[in-house]
């Protein structure tokens, strides 16, 4: 079982705050370079635009960075989003990134939701799904085969040598993100790990795991590796503490997701290729706020060491082995709370976890 962190850069209640920019990129370095210390396996930051939800424009630019204050943890990209990019672009970073940090890259990879940031980088949204299928195997053939080439009708592409040459095979180190039906299959097609967020109900949850690894099976004709879990984690051993912050926290989240998204909104029921999010838009109207934060707050794992020990335990009788990737920074927690979470969840949650895993860490 392996841990990475999920990093976000979020700016909560900026307004309110007085924290800048500038802080959170601060905080979220230290906060990585505390991950390695405290023996995590992956840093794993995101590509997000333009808002306090969460800006980090460039995730292999930061990555490079990183490289250079770490030795050993490896370094993911989660996610380049496909269609906000050009294909032999994301290939030349990417290897580029393994060479700087001597084989350490994972690439993760997705599709994006967001209409704001959709609008903001001039990309028509109904496109995101051809966009992706197109620019994913051309990614994925390139990092394993150093040519780059395609010829679609969003990237047409003669054949082109991707300088530096890979450093090595990307077969095992493949990730997407995958939270509808046809990503888990596209998923499975590529031969990628897939990667969920804790979101909605665990049993729902099981079943699209389920059809992920029966499409990589007979895809590859071998068996799906492990799936990735991204949390939003707070971790206290104080059970009243734990409590009233992790309830807190997960919910500002939460509710800085609602508007980022506009899960409710109109457009999401006309976009196309999101018709399973368009199909959430009214069931989430009826639960209204207070109702979908008791839902989160029921699918994520917060609280005492040994009740998220607990939570990982039960998705674990559900959907086989998995990695855990939690977000420690979020919803207008200081870096304080965020790293003495950190800590409390490297102390406590991970041994528990390593030890009942069947699997053994690379």
């Amino acid at each position: 079982m392996q841990f990475g962190i999920q990093m976000v850069f979020q700016n909560f209640d900026r307004a309110n705050s007085g924290v800048t920019d500038g802080q959170v990129y601060d905080e979220e370095i230290r906060l990585g370079l505390l991950a390695e210390e405290l023996g995590f396996d992956a840093l794993w930051p995101v590509e997000h635009h333009f808002e306090d939800y969460s800006f980090c424009p460039d995730n292999t630019q930061f990555l490079s960075y990183m490289a250079a204050r770490t030795k050993r943890i490896k370094l993911g990209t989660g996610a380049v989003i496909l269609p906000w990019n050009v294909p032999v672009r994301i290939a030349e970073k990417v290897v580029l990134l393994d060479h700087l940090c001597q084989g350490r890259t994972l690439f993760g990879m997705g599709r994006g939701l967001a209409r704001k940031e959709y609008a903001g980088m001039g990309v028509n949204m109904d496109e995101a799904r051809q966009r992706f299928d197109e620019a994913s195997p051309m990614i994925i053939d390139a990092l394993e085969t150093g040519f780059i080439e395609g010829s679609g009708p969003f990237y047409p592409q003669k054949r082109t040598e991707i300088r530096p040459n890979p450093r090595g095979s990307f077969k095992e180190r493949i990730y997407q993100v995958a939270m509808s039906p046809e990503s888990v299959l596209q998923c499975a097609k590529a031969g990628a790990r897939m990667v969920i967020f804790a979101q909605k109900p665990w049993e729902a949850q099981a079943e699209a795991v389920k059809e992920y690894k029966a499409a990589y099976k007979t895809q590859h004709g071998e068996d799906a590796p492990p799936i990735m879990i991204c949390d939003f984690t707070y971790c206290d051993t104080d059970p009243a503490r734990a409590k009233e912050l992790g309830q807190k926290y997960v919910t500002n989240y939460l509710l800085s997701v609602l508007d980022h998204y506009e899960l409710a909104g109109e457009h999401l029921k006309n976009a196309k290729g999101y018709e399973s999010y368009a199909q959430a838009v009214d069931a989430i109207r009826a639960l209204g706020k207070d109702g979908m934060a008791r839902t989160y707050l029921d699918v994520t794992a917060w609280g005492t060491p040994k009740e998220i020990v607990d939570k990982f335990e039960y998705r674990k009788s559900l959907l086989g082995e998995f990695d855990i990737n939690p977000c420690f920074l979020f919803g207008g927690m200081s870096y304080e709370k965020a790293a003495e979470s950190m800590r409390s969840f490297a102390r406590h949650v991970i041994p528990a976890l390593r030890k009942s895993s069947k699997r053994k860490v690379a």
